[in-house]
C-alpha cells in the first residue's frame, strides 16, 4: 500500500488571507508551496525543518557528549554499565551460502 502525501499549495493571493493556516501547517511538519500565476515560487517550512536542512543541528554523538557534560548518568537513573549490557559484542551468527 502506498500513501501519497501532496503538499498544500496556495497562490500568493490566497496566502495573504490564510497566513495563520499556512504557518500552522508548516509547524505541523508540512511543506506548503506558494505559487504565482500557477508556477511554484516558494516553499514554507518550519524553523525546525529549516535548521535540519541547513545542517545546524548537532550530530547524535556531539549532542550525547554535551548531555553527559551537563548531567550525570546517576542523575537520570542509569549506571556506567548500562550501555555494556545492551550491546552484543560477539561476532554474530554463522551463515552458510
Amino acid at each position: 500500500m502506498y500513501i501519497c502525501v501532496v503538499s498544500p499549495r496556495y497562490s500568493i493571493a490566497e496566502a495573504r488571507s490564510r497566513l495563520a493556516t499556512i504557518v500552522d501547517e508548516a509547524e505541523a511538519g508540512n511543506e506548503v508551496e506558494l505559487t504565482r500565476r500557477g508556477q511554484p515560487v516558494a516553499i514554507v517550512v518550519s524553523s525546525r525543518q529549516l535548521e535540519r536542512l541547513r545542517g545546524k543541528r548537532l550530530h547524535f554523538g556531539d549532542a550525547y557528549r554535551t548531555f553527559l557534560g551537563e548531567h550525570s548518568l546517576e542523575e537520570i537513573g542509569l549506571n556506567d554499565a548500562f550501555g555494556a549490557a545492551t550491546r552484543d559484542k560477539t561476532a554474530g551468527r554463522k551463515v552458510s551460502l
